[in-house]
């Protein structure tokens, strides 16, 4: 259960925080180091003040919480098998669960960020929550849960 658990973190983390790093760069203030302290900010506070620090920081919280959505969705993976069978419409179904209740509870809950998002923050978090993290997770999970199956002869 270990392995796609990290896996999916690695690549799903990769690709979320480097997605972030290019909306910071082109629509955003271009502070990428900024937008780490922020992230780190979240489980704490003061960390919007720490430099470098910070930022590093950011990284392992951005990390940590999408290790905690892949081992959600292993677990859930395993209790109900249908999601390793249907990848793409779990990975899509998982993307919109992560962004609801990261953009519409969490965020405004922590930041009082208002509510609803700007339409550019719709647009960008549900394909970051979609494409970049729900399907990926999803393929990973199937593809490390499922027996592989060659010849219809199932094997481990």
């Amino acid at each position: 259960m270990l392995r796609p658990i990290a896996l999916a973190t690695a690549v799903s983390g990769t690709l979320d925080i480097l997605f972030a790093m290019i909306l910071t760069m082109t629509i955003g203030k271009g502070d990428i180091p900024k937008m780490l302290r922020f992230v780190a900010s979240g489980p704490f506070p003061q960390a919007s003040e720490w430099g470098a620090a910070g930022a590093a920081l950011g990284l392992v919280v951005h990390f940590s919480l999408m290790a905690m959505m892949a081992a959600a969705f292993v677990l859930a993976a395993r209790r109900w098998p249908a999601l390793v069978d249907r990848p793409w419409l779990a990975g899509v179904g998982y993307g919109l669960v992560t962004y609801v209740i990261m953009n519409w509870i969490v965020v405004p809950v922590r930041f009082a960020a208002p509510l609803p998002p700007k339409p550019i923050s719709i647009a960008t978090q549900l394909f970051a929550h979609i494409v970049l993290v729900g399907i990926p997770f999803a393929l990973i999970t199937a593809r490390t849960l499922r027996p592989a199956h060659i010849g219809g002869v199932a094997t481990a």
